[in-house]
């Protein structure tokens, strides 16, 4: 049995094809490429970190941005050799949810973590210290 078995079996037949069978939601189409607000998403499966709005940019590809992690050791980075092309694949480390691709397009030089909504749950800022990432508050005070 996973892990987190008890939160899969509440995932949404979208969530759960995206987490579980690696597959992609459709751009433009979904609920987090165009979010603005200050806030921090969770793996939908493990509830841990992933990335934050401040590494959150407009890439105009359709899917959720970012720039990094908020902590690396939270996200793995895997060779994808499938759909005949060559991709880094980003899972969530803990839950070993698929998550999107990161590519080295981003501003500046810095990376593309390109990341389905269906994998995450966004957590505003204003509701942080009540849900239990408090201590992530201080990523907005710097």
């Amino acid at each position: 049995m996973k892990k987190y078995q008890e939160n899969i079996e509440k995932l949404t037949p979208l969530q759960y094809k995206v987490t579980q069978e690696s597959a992609t939601e459709r751009p433009f189409q979904n609920e987090y490429y165009n979010e603005t607000r200050d806030g921090i998403y969770v793996d939908i499966v493990s509830k841990k970190v992933l990335f934050s709005s401040l590494d959150k940019f407009d890439a105009h590809c359709g899917w959720a941005s970012f720039t990094k992690p908020v902590e690396k050791s939270e996200v793995l980075e895997k060779r994808d050799l499938t759909h005949g092309m060559i991709r880094i694949e980003v899972r969530s480390s803990d839950a070993d949810s698929h998550l999107g691709h990161v590519f080295d397009d981003g501003p500046n030089g810095m990376p593309r973590y390109c990341i389905n909504s269906p994998s995450l749950e966004f957590i505003l800022k204003e509701e942080m210290e009540e849900k239990g990432y408090g201590e992530y508050l201080e990523l907005f005070n710097k």
